[in-house]
């Protein structure tokens, strides 16, 4: 007697199809399981074998062999759980495997034979789309995730009894789930009308984002460099409906998917503490998974107290920022987990956040010389705006102005994308251009030459530091309407370098 089964197990960013083999014979009774298997699959043995004796199914005494093809990728998670007892079920003749063929299984199995949720359920769905299934079987509290692929039927399942029974009724329409709430529906809790002041700051929000530049704030402790940060989300052009479905997969992998609401709507905004290892910032793991970086893809990885992240896990930055992903081996293989983020930073310019106001600082010139050194000069590079936030004086704390709100911001802020989509094709930014398009698309004139050649002189500006002047200042130029690169659009890009050179001088 012998059955297969379709699954799913995660590769990496993706889920990837396996079969579920089982073989029933004679001989001395046994349970055994091969194809690459991680402990906790190994360990499914004893749940199913016990889930399936509690759920009222009387096994003969056989020797049963499971195997899960392709043998070569390892198999890790809880998932394979349901499949293996269908097909265990299926080899005994409990159930017709036809009726199962066309469809994806995934779920944990309990002692008691309730089928528990499980992680990656979204991607698995994603896969059955791709692979033109029928359907996906997953447990009842994963239904509303997979639901979100409309051209897949989700059938939800509670314990074997329910699972055996419905598919000995051939899969009747009334078994099917359907999500019928709206869920693509984009909400904030704050707002850029909240911030008080800081019209500097505000402007190289907007810069920053209109062309999905890095942006370093520094200034004292309470000038508003967080609570700015935490509205950078509100300003960004809403999430295509693709992008949503990318990010979901991610959160979903991670087991961080509200169940809620289902879709990451929003754009995400990721705040590691300056504790955070390297491995939870990038991802990887004996058992790779996503890191940070990849958490915040489509949105914004904001690093408070910068100067405070333990030496060299800053640097562990320098590759993922420039190729939009990142590229984790192992043993079990190669991963590639998006990471297409905006880096925002915030820091004090010295220990105790007065310098270099030297009436109030009480730091030694060593103190601040080792904390800014703690930042370095290639991580540096890879900023395109660094901005001061000064201290928020009284006056601007109670005026009765209306603030500027996040909504107004992004209009003009989708408009100089607009521009960009129009200009380079596709979904492509300023911040994204290379260095032959960096050359046809941000060209200076005599005079603006003439200023790019002596502040490259005056600041000792790297060449990567020059290319990302050209793209701050196209963005400048998009905003303002321009078709060229004009003098005052050069100029305030290249203020946007001005301050590491002061508080670094190198």
């Amino acid at each position: 007697m012998y059955s297969v089964i379709n699954t799913a197990v995660v590769c990496g960013f993706e889920s990837l199809q396996v079969q579920v083999e089982t073989d029933v014979s004679d001989g001395m009774p046994a349970f055994d399981m091969v194809g690459f298997l991680t402990s906790e699959v190994k360990e499914a043995r004893e749940r199913v074998r016990t889930a399936l004796k509690n759920a009222g199914f009387r096994l003969p005494a056989k020797k049963i062999t499971i195997n899960l093809t392709p043998a070569d990728v390892r198999k890790s998670g809880t998932g394979c759980d349901l499949p293996m007892a269908a097909s265990v079920l299926a080899a005994f003749g409990f159930l017709d495997e036809r009726i199962l063929s066309r469809y994806l299984l995934l779920g944990e199995v309990g002692l008691n034979g309730s089928i528990l949720p499980t992680r990656g359920v979204l991607s698995a769905a994603v896969l059955a789309q791709k692979e033109r299934m029928e359907g996906i079987v997953v447990p009842w509290e994963n239904a509303r995730e997979a639901a979100i692929i409309n051209s897949v039927k989700v059938i939800p399942v509670k314990n074997l009894k329910d699972f055996v029974k419905i598919c000995q009724q051939e899969l009747p329409e009334s078994c099917f789930y359907q999500e019928q709430q709206e869920i693509w529906k984009t909400e904030y809790d704050v707002d850029f009308v909240e911030l008080r002041g800081q019209p500097m700051l505000r402007r190289a929000c907007e810069i920053a984002v209109s062309g999905m530049h890095n942006l370093l704030m520094m200034g004292p402790p309470g000038s508003g460099k967080t609570m700015a940060a935490k509205r950078i989300p509100t300003i960004l052009p809403e999430l295509r409906k693709e992008e949503k479905l990318e990010l979901s997969q991610i959160y979903s992998l991670c087991g961080l998917l509200d169940q809620e609401r289902i879709i990451q709507n929003e754009r995400p905004f990721r705040s590691p503490h300056h504790t955070v290892t390297a491995q939870a910032l990038v991802g990887g793991g004996k058992q790779p998974h996503p890191g940070e970086i990849s958490l915040a893809h489509h949105g914004v990885l904001f690093l408070d107290e910068l100067a405070e992240f333990r030496p060299g896990i800053l640097d562990v930055l320098r590759e993922p920022l420039e190729e939009k992903k990142i590229h984790i081996s192992r043993v079990g293989g190669s991963f590639v987990y998006p990471a297409d983020f905006m880096l925002v930073a915030a820091m004090n310019p010295c220990p105790c956040g007065c310098y270099p106001d030297m009436q109030k600082c009480t730091c030694t010139p060593v103190q601040i010389q080792n904390y800014l050194g703690r930042i370095s000069q290639p991580f540096l590079d890879r900023i395109d705006l660094c901005v001061e936030a000064p201290r928020v004086e009284y006056d601007s704390l109670v005026e009765k102005k209306a603030q500027e709100s996040s909504e107004a911001i992004r209009q003009r802020v989708c408009e100089v994308r607009n521009l960009q989509r129009m200009r380079y094709g596709g979904t492509k930014v300023n911040a994204r251009l290379d260095s032959r398009e960096t050359e046809e698309f941000c060209r200076l004139g005599e005079p603006e030459n003439e200023v790019m050649k002596q502040a490259f002189a005056a600041f000792g500006f790297t060449a990567r530091t020059y290319h990302k002047v050209l793209k701050v200042a196209r963005t400048i130029a998009d905003l303002d309407g321009s078709q060229e690169i004009l003098k005052q659009h050069l100029c305030e890009a290249i203020g946007y370098r001005t301050p590491d050179k002061k508080y670094w001088k190198r």
